[in-house]
């Protein structure tokens, strides 16, 4: 079991909504054998510049450990996800 941490901006909608897309992959990552540790809710920004349409964006930074297989399939899901804007997954250095 690798550490991790990802961060994903998603389109800001509202706040039971963003609750639902937060819950929907923490939900993946437990399905797939992966230990939160922890899930930051930076809130709503403003971007640098225009991505996808949006100038605003929820951030969200999760801390987690779990086998690669968890992590490609995360990255895969947060590809075809409409709601997510960008995203970063970085395994973390002992």
């Amino acid at each position: 079991m690798r550490k991790y941490e990802v961060v994903y901006i998603i389109k800001p909608l509202e706040e039971e909504a963003n609750n639902a897309v937060i819950a929907k992959f923490e939900t993946l990552l437990k399905n797939n054998g992966a230990e939160i540790e922890k899930i930051d809710r930076w809130g709503k920004k403003r971007l640098a510049y225009e991505v996808s349409g949006q100038m605003d964006g929820f951030y969200c930074l999760v801390h987690f450990t779990s086998a690669p297989a968890a992590v490609a399939e995360l990255d895969r899901v947060m590809k075809i996800s409409d709601d997510v804007i960008k995203h970063m997954i970085v395994k973390i250095d002992e």
